[in-house]
């Protein structure tokens, strides 16, 4: 199958041209995978496994439709980038939540990916060019990089912030940076295909990093609208984005159009450029990741350390009101006798309870120790991890629990 042909004469494209409307609406787009995921994963408890699985299904359907299209529509296309956000970033929470990889290992193994994705995509159409899509394997080959560079900018982005340490708003500013550096390289004449693929992957730790900005708590620097809030807005907004596409077709790409093209040594010298901008990331890097900085809550989960044992028990709690501390107590206590006896339905929706107050509380607590907070987020992380896994273990459930109590006293 191909793009439908107009008047014969040349083939439509189905993907958008590549204009400013086409990255606002991916970052939306990058923002919503993030929040949405959290949303449906954490907040509803449906757990990640199952979430990943929904979302699986769902993204076969959308690409069913989308690729029975025979040219770009707008609101196909850009719903099908939506769902495969989602579903990159699902892909990737699996393996560093529920398999406990190393982000430098997802990170690697999503790289190796993206390479042999783009080398038989090469190897068998001889463009990697988005202005190429026009028969079924290429847009195929399109769709599938297109997730693994979700799944590798989520990876990217946890890295970093897991070197690094910084909270959501200074987080923005690396990809942000980065982009407008390629950017500026396109401008100057750096190879068009490299310059968008570089930029696509580097939009998704950009809308992440977007996305857990707007949803943070206030008391974590963060703006406070949380992930439900923060979903409702990027959607509207992506909804909006697509009418008005739709109506004026201002990402419609006219193939017969000849595409501006750099010289072969304008070309070399900005890979040389490139090549200077990701030493700079590097040495970036490097030197954040030297510099003393608290673990983000759950880093334990990518890089094998723990920050829940680092107190004694009744210690994290000590500065905290002892009327919360007992509530929370209460519902974990509760929690625990109901893995116990087998009740596993309940405990769930038990530890939803503890969940929800812990999160209404965040902004009260904090500021009065922001060590014993981290202690005690991380040791709450860890229960709800092991009460979603997607094949819960009840004695892991309970020695999480168990450590919980002691720490609360």
């Amino acid at each position: 199958m191909t793009a439908r042909t107009d008047q014969g004469n040349r083939m439509l494209s189905k993907v958008p041209e590549v204009t400013v409307w086409f990255w606002i609406i991916k970052i939306l787009c990058t923002t919503v995978g993030e929040s949405f995921a959290d949303w449906i994963n954490m907040t509803l408890g449906v757990g990640l496994s199952l979430t990943a699985l929904l979302f699986t299904v769902l993204l076969a359907a959308v690409l069913v439709w989308q690729l029975r299209l025979d040219r770009y529509v707008p609101f196909v296309y850009w719903l099908t980038v939506v769902v495969l956000s989602v579903t990159g970033t699902l892909y990737t929470d699996i393996l560093t939540d529920n398999l406990g990889v190393p982000l430098a290992v997802s990170t690697t193994v999503f790289a190796a990916c993206l390479a042999v994705v783009f080398g038989i995509w090469f190897a068998r159409e001889r463009t990697l060019s988005i202005h190429s899509i026009v028969t079924t394997p290429r847009e195929l080959f399109y769709w599938l990089a297109v997730l693994v560079t979700f799944a590798l900018g989520t990876a990217v982005g946890d890295w970093v912030l897991d070197l690094t340490g910084w909270g959501p708003g200074v987080s923005v500013l690396l990809p942000a940076g980065l982009i407008a550096a390629v950017a500026l390289g396109r401008r100057l004449g750096a190879n068009a295909v490299l310059s968008f693929w570089l930029a696509y992957i580097l939009t998704r730790p950009l809308g992440a990093n977007l996305g857990d900005w707007l949803a943070s708590p206030r008391a974590d620097h963060g703006l406070g609208l949380g992930t439900a809030l923060t979903s409702v807005i990027f959607l509207a907004a992506i909804l909006a984005t697509v009418l008005y596409l739709t109506r004026t077709r201002a990402d419609i790409i006219d193939n017969g159009r000849p595409a501006p093209v750099a010289g072969p040594a304008r070309a070399r010298i900005m890979l040389g450029y490139y090549a200077i901008v990701a030493i700079l990331a590097g040495a970036l890097l490097a030197w954040a990741s030297a510099q003393p900085h608290e673990a983000a809550a759950g880093d334990d989960e990518g890089s094998g350390a723990s920050v829940t044992t680092a107190a004694m028990p009744g210690q994290a709690a000590s500065h905290f009101p002892q009327t919360e501390i007992a509530k929370f107590h209460t519902i974990a206590s509760d929690t625990l006798a109901l893995v116990q006896a087998g009740k596993q339905s309940e405990a769930k929706a038990r530890i939803k309870d503890l969940e929800t107050a812990w999160d209404q509380d965040e902004s009260t607590l904090k500021p009065l120790d922001s060590s014993g907070w981290k202690v005690l987020d991380g040791q709450i992380d860890d229960v709800l991890h092991a009460m979603r896994a997607s094949h819960p273990d009840s004695t892991a459930e309970a020695q999480r629990l168990t450590a919980l109590l002691a720490t609360l006293g």
